[in-house]
């Protein structure tokens, strides 16, 4: 194929319109209809969890502090600064000299007006049943509504995220917060709750005073509860050792839509853990937590210029994350391999390759001695092969390691997805080329170069103008590739074993959750998901479902 007519076909597949209908969606916490709700703002509803309310107004005190020092923390000479005391939403915090609150004076006003704030602290035990609910198994989201703005605590955990809205954190003007306690409830199980409330808007502050609106427990049964909707879709088998990966009672599930082009997931560990994608067209990073919510994590997150409106794909591809958990970037429009430091800072990690600009760097991974290996197709420019700002006349394979970038292989035109064995003797890199959609496997030597490339799956025959995009590999070295119908499952020996194919075109994917065995899929439009019996490579060592 012709490079102008290679540049169309990949520029009508990434460029999904964006005028679709409705925003991003995610779900709420929970969708449905509550089978059972406790009012913790009466005597019946807080005695039935064992609540007592307590508050105590909170302060703004002077205090010693540090100022930014060389390393972007409270490091330079002393200075003074300003605090919110008490800190009452740790753990174990002794409010036992604070007033008791009747549940049926929360909505009180409280606070001495203007710039206000102050705390509230209870915690709840579950009782076995809630009229006729029972409890055990249910899904309990505790729900606060706050007149102004309001944080909340659950067992002394707020946990910050970048991006993070709503939830724990303060979701808008009286705006209601809304947190899942648990998803799989038992009596007896107990809930150390606190909150700090604040007037506003805080640029202006009102003339009233602090307030609950709404404080409730609501009990949602296990399918109403539900996060994802099971979708249409296929798996299609074509060998029996294809049973060991994909149960027969595995469902595609659809977690979110309405997103321009979605790639590059990643899953994030902490604080329960949380799914980070890209959306290359809308230039955004967004973040999706288990319990359904969706909100953008970094906006502009491939580019900034003031010549974005020329690019079908200006913001950031791959991420993944290093060994000591900071988020690494692929940015197209920047032409860069960017990490987030823990301060906030950018480091730039790669965005030349002997004084040549790079393409536009699409997927990457890491080796586990620390080596980030990336590939860099043309594709994140305006008019990718044909770009007059291309410096190089390849689209390389690299290597990064201890700030040397060195170039592995130049043999692929579109080298899209990589990845390696879990004994890390091989790294997997595909083709996004519709005259050669191969799968490569390279051999790993000790220092990391790459070497006798071999063709591990061919899959130019099947029809379509779709190639091959994200790899990952599982914990047995079954190879998962994103290509035309879904995603392509491969015996380590490269025999195809079977297809996992949502209602949209899979463009990369990611191992998620605790025990690593849920494939996460960027498809076109819309987030999904499957639940394996084998984890992914790199995850935690688990039993088979």
């Amino acid at each position: 194929m012709h490079r102008s007519a290679f540049a169309r076909v990949l520029a009508g597949l990434m460029m999904v319109p964006a005028l679709l209908a409705g925003q991003v969606t995610g779900d709420a916490p929970v969708r449905g209809n509550p089978s059972a709700i406790v009012d913790l703002r009466t005597t019946a509803g807080a005695g039935l969890v064992g609540a007592a309310w307590r508050y105590h107004d909170a302060a703004i005190v002077e205090v010693a502090h540090r100022a930014v020092g060389s390393d972007l923390r409270p490091s330079g000479p002393p200075n003074r600064t300003c605090d919110l005391v008490p800190h009452a939403g740790v753990a174990g915090f002794d409010d036992s000299s604070w007033p008791v609150v009747p549940a049926e004076s929360l909505e009180a006003r409280r606070g001495n007006g203007r710039l206000s704030f102050g705390w509230y602290r209870t915690s709840i035990t579950l009782p076995a049943r809630v009229g006729m609910t029972d409890v055990t198994g249910t899904t309990v989201v505790f729900e606060l509504v706050v007149d102004d703005y309001a944080e909340a605590w659950v067992n002394g955990s707020l946990p910050i995220v970048l991006g993070q809205a709503g939830g724990r954190f303060i979701r808008g003007f009286n705006a209601p917060n809304r947190i899942v306690l648990t998803r799989d409830a038992r009596p007896g199980q107990r809930y150390e709750i606190a909150f700090l409330m604040a007037n506003g808007p805080l640029s202006n502050p009102p003339g009233n005073y602090l307030w609950v609106r709404s404080a409730s427990l609501e009990f949602y049964q296990a399918q109403s509860a539900r996060v994802g909707d099971v979708v249409a879709g296929d798996i299609r088998r074509v060998d029996p050792e294809f049973d060991r990966i994909v149960p027969r009672d595995a469902k595609i599930e659809k977690l979110a839509g309405g997103f321009q082009f979605i790639e590059g997931p990643v899953w994030v560990k902490d604080d329960g853990g949380y799914l980070l994608f890209s959306d290359p067209n809308a230039n955004r990073i967004y973040r999706w937590t288990p319990d359904g919510e969706v909100s953008v994590f970094r906006t502009q997150s491939g580019y900034a210029g003031v010549d974005v409106g020329a690019y079908h794909q200006p913001g950031s591809n791959g991420l993944t994350l290093d060994a000591d958990g900071r988020l690494t970037i692929n940015q197209h429009g920047h032409r860069r391999v960017i990490r987030i430091e823990r301060t906030g800072a950018v480091t730039v990690l790669a965005d030349r390759y002997q004084g040549k600009r790079l393409n536009s760097p699409n997927d990457l991974v890491y080796r586990s001695d620390g080596t980030l290996y990336f590939t860099d197709p043309p594709f994140g420019l305006p008019r990718v092969f044909d770009d007059p700002a291309k410096e190089t006349s390849w689209s390389g394979v690299y290597r990064l390691k201890d700030g040397v970038l060195l170039l592995e292989s130049r043999e692929l035109s579109g080298p899209n997805g990589l990845a390696f064995s879990p004994d890390e003797r091989f790294l997997y890199v595909d083709n996004w080329d519709v005259t050669r959609k191969v799968v490569m496997r390279y051999e790993v030597a000790a220092d990391g170069s790459l070497g006798n490339g071999v063709v591990f799956a061919d899959l130019t025959s099947v029809p379509g103008d779709i190639a091959l995009d994200g790899i990952k590999v599982d914990r047995e070295g079954h190879v998962f590739v994103a290509g035309p119908g879904g995603v392509w499952v491969f015996a380590p020996d490269g025999r195809h074993l079977g297809t996992i194919s949502p209602p949209e075109h899979v463009a990369n994917m990611a191992w998620g959750d605790a025990d690593g065995r849920t494939l996460y899929l960027t498809a076109a439009t819309s987030l999904y998901r499957i639940h394996l019996r084998i984890a992914g490579a790199g995850t935690a060592t688990v039993a088979a479902r």
